[in-house]
């Protein structure tokens, strides 16, 4: 397996600063927040590994033509995503999420074996699973050649890897393989050709086939200050104006949307043809224009939330450091490198991190040296508090770690505001 985020920090280089639109063009973006130059989130280097590791500029702006969040710079794919060692099978809500949209989708849409489910970044085949021993035909596509050899060795599902896009779409187009579902979670947000993406779920699609896309929603970032769920991988932080404005552009609409809780607040986009955006599509876009999210003041105090939530944190842990507690973390997620690295946190201040996914322990968390145990660490070392990183996670971890609490343990919860359970 190859190893990540041991390339030599001086040849390690990002896009210039963009100022034109990754999905309209417009040259007109506003800044919304920096949080200076970060690591890789998903880039755990090994323990025992001494090279430097890159840092890139985490610069957020708006788009006040479409109303689309970005980054403003571009890391290039083959950095982010080699050797990438994210698996969503390793979270047992996550399981639960998608294995119940499965069953809605079979349901729904009158799923059987003449049907074809498709999943962009299907990952280690956690979602497609479910559609497989349904009976339904399934294809994964995933650039990341890590997680897809476990989702075909270890689950039979056949996989692409390969980065999805019109010239991909077309070619699987040509050899009959039309969907009558497309799916897309927490994949939209990573691509830095976003045209070029809805257009390739329009080529792949069966007439009266949708794309069931789910994305972070922007107005719970900002409403929840989850500024941890800004890292270089997530290029674009969507609302339900910018998605609409972005498919309409390819012939296509929003035939329903809905809030869903999972990643701190998301929406389900179900997308297809049709002469115009759904009921629940049309309220949610009318809501958002009452609440400004189409205006780039909406967006004006983010940065002032973002630095309170960081002294916060920081004045709490610095607190319990000095009256001698001992602090591990739960959670080597992305989010948990943004919050460790944006907050100046390592090593002196948390003793590890704890984590279930066997392919992270035993590296470190990017960028701050704190080591990645297993979550036996915790017993064996029994620290005062845990850090809940993966906080989106919050329910979960703690029924996990109920003989921790039971011992007199304490939960930190970092967002949206600094919390001690």
């Amino acid at each position: 397996m190859e190893d990540v985020g041991l390339t030599n920090a001086e040849s390690a280089t990002a896009s210039p600063e963009r100022t034109v639109c990754l999905s309209c063009g417009t040259n007109e973006l506003v800044s919304v927040v920096s949080l200076g130059d970060l690591p890789l989130a998903n880039a755990y280097p090994l323990a025992d590994a001494v090279s430097d590791e890159p840092r890139f500029p985490l610069d957020l702006a708006f788009c006040p033509t479409c109303s689309l969040v970005q980054l403003q710079h571009v890391v290039p794919p083959l950095q982010l995503f080699t050797g990438y060692l994210y698996f969503s099978s390793y979270s047992t809500s996550m399981l639960r999420h998608v294995e119940a949209l499965a069953g809605s989708l079979v349901s729904s849409r009158g799923l059987g074996a003449e049907s074809l489910v498709v999943e962009v970044a299907s990952n280690d085949g956690y979602l497609l699973q479910f559609f497989k021993k349904a009976g339904i035909p399934v294809l994964g596509i995933e650039p990341a050649d890590t997680v897809a050899e476990v989702a075909v060795r270890e689950r039979g599902i056949p996989t692409e890897v390969a980065y999805f896009g019109p010239e991909l779409a077309k070619k699987l187009a040509g050899e009959g393989k039309r969907a009558d579902v497309i799916l897309g979670l927490n994949v939209m947000a990573h691509v830095p050709d976003l045209n070029g993406f809805i257009e390739g779920l329009r080529m792949m699609l069966k007439p009266a086939g949708v794309a069931v896309v789910e994305v972070p929603y922007v107005r719970d970032m900002v409403e929840h200050t989850e500024f941890d769920t800004i890292y270089h991988e997530h290029l674009c932080y969507f609302s339900a104006h910018a998605v609409a404005a972005l498919v309409r552009r390819h012939g296509l609409v929003l035939q329903h949307v809905e809030r869903l809780t999972v990643h701190g607040g998301s929406l389900r986009f179900v997308i297809g043809a049709g002469a115009e955006h759904g009921e629940s599509a049309r309220r949610l876009l009318e809501e958002e224009r009452r609440l400004g999210l189409d205006c780039a003041a909406y967006y004006a105090d983010f940065w002032r939330s973002v630095e309170h939530v960081r002294a916060a944190l920081v004045a709490t842990l610095t607190d319990l450091r000095g009256r001698g507690a001992t602090i591990a973390g739960y959670g080597a997620a992305a989010k948990g490198t943004i919050l460790l690295n944006y907050c100046g946190l390592d090593w002196r201040m948390i003793d590890f991190v704890a984590d279930r996914n066997p392919y992270k322990q035993g590296r470190r968390m990017p960028g701050c040296g704190i080591p990645v145990l297993g979550p036996e660490a915790i017993a064996e070392r029994r620290p005062d508090y845990l850090l809940l990183s993966a906080w989106n996670l919050r329910d979960e971890i703690v029924e996990q770690e109920a003989a921790f609490h039971r011992g007199g343990g304490r939960f930190i919860i970092p967002i949206p505001t600094v919390e001690i359970l």
